[in-house]
Formats: C-alpha cells, sequence, structure tokens
C-alpha cells in the first residue's frame, strides 16, 4: 500500500510539472505576437515580383514630413498604442503612458520592463519610403503610412537595435534572431506592396533569397 501511494504521488507530482511547463510554454513570448501577421511566404514571393525595381532617390528626405505618432484614441498615441498592443500586462496612466509591463523584442531576444528601453520601429523606414516612392505622396499618405497599425509596419523592438538599423534595407540589415527573418521580411515585401513602394537591386535580390528559404 505504501508503494501505491507513493507512485500515486509521484504521478500527481510529474502531472503538475507538466501542468506548469505547459503554462510556462504558452505564456512565453512568440517571434510573431508582437506584429500583425504578415502574408504568407507565397503571396509574399508574388508581390515582390511585381514590385518596381528603381534606384533610390533621398533628395529632399525630411522626417518631419511623415508627422507620426499621432492620436489614436483618447490620450493615446500610435507609440503608447503599439506599446500596449505589443506588452503584457501594460499599466498605463492617465496620459496613456505605460508604467509597468513587460516587452518582448523579436529582433534580438531580449526582454525589457521599462518603455524607456524601447523604440517603435517602422519595419519600412520612412527614409527608405521616401527613397522608393513616398516622395510623391500626399502630406496625409505619409501620415497614414507613419502611423498604420492595421499593416505590419509598426513593431515595438530594443531601441538602440532600432537605432543600429536605422534606414537600412534588408541587403544591410536583418533582425538578429534567425528565426524571426521570414516575418519581417514577409512584412516589409507586403507593406511596399500596399504602398505601391519600389525596391533596388540589392533589396530585391537579399528579399528573393530569404523568400525563397522560407
Amino acid at each position: 500500500m505504501a508503494k501505491f501511494y507513493a507512485r500515486r504521488r509521484l504521478s500527481i507530482l510529474a502531472a503538475f510539472t507538466g501542468l506548469i511547463a505547459s503554462v510556462a510554454l504558452f505564456q512565453a513570448p512568440t517571434a510573431s505576437a508582437a506584429l500583425p501577421t504578415p502574408v504568407s511566404a507565397a503571396t509574399a514571393r508574388s508581390y515582390l515580383a511585381t514590385l518596381t525595381v528603381a534606384t533610390e532617390d533621398r533628395t529632399g528626405y525630411d522626417r518631419d514630413l511623415f508627422n507620426h505618432w499621432i492620436t489614436i484614441s483618447g490620450t493615446c498615441n500610435t507609440r503608447e498604442t503599439v506599446l500596449k498592443r505589443d506588452g503584457s500586462n501594460v499599466v498605463t496612466d492617465s496620459a496613456c503612458a505605460s508604467t509597468s509591463g513587460s516587452w518582448y523584442s523579436p529582433y534580438d531576444g531580449a526582454t525589457w520592463t521599462a518603455a524607456s528601453d524601447l523604440d517603435i520601429d517602422h519595419l519600412v523606414p520612412l527614409a527608405e519610403a521616401w527613397d522608393s516612392g513616398a516622395d510623391a505622396w500626399t502630406s496625409s499618405k505619409r501620415q497614414s503610412f507613419a502611423n498604420d497599425l492595421t499593416r505590419p509596419q509598426l513593431i515595438a523592438v530594443t531601441d538602440n537595435v532600432n537605432q543600429a538599423k536605422g534606414d537600412q534595407d534588408p541587403a544591410t540589415w536583418m533582425p538578429s534572431v534567425t528565426s524571426y527573418r521570414c516575418t519581417y521580411v514577409r512584412a516589409w515585401v507586403q507593406v511596399k506592396y500596399y504602398y505601391g513602394l519600389s525596391v533596388d537591386s540589392a533589396e530585391k535580390s537579399a528579399l528573393t533569397s530569404y523568400l525563397a528559404g522560407c
């Protein structure tokens, strides 16, 4: 009888341990949780094939031409909205500023508990958009692009990683978390396709290569 209860206790303990592990796995941040799900790799490849290939021209670019972090709802602007969307257990004050929470940065795999450690990345950078056709847009369309919460264009990431990325395209910069690169290029192509932006030859080559491995 003693052996029976010992085995029963071990069985219950094993089940409980498995349950804890399952809960922990479920709650762990995933690399795609923070971004609206981009199109499939097959769709991205078909989109990429239709994009115009053109040399970039940064003449006249000014970040202020893209009115960003506009009011989205109540006291919340775009940055604050993305922080709430991308974080876990985010608490905000009356001004919508995040006072606590946890954020996973899929570019580098880091987790942060202070909103000040995060930037909101324009996945397709504003300067890159300007070079690729946004110089001909209206101010209203540039504002929509800079604050787009519907396409996979805005994401909370580690601030210095975002600053290191700058205005580079996938030919010269990619997330260090290799498992996220497929998501990244699918999102990149979707945004460029939706907004009718061009790609340069090196950019298209890099995107083609990454998408082939998705």
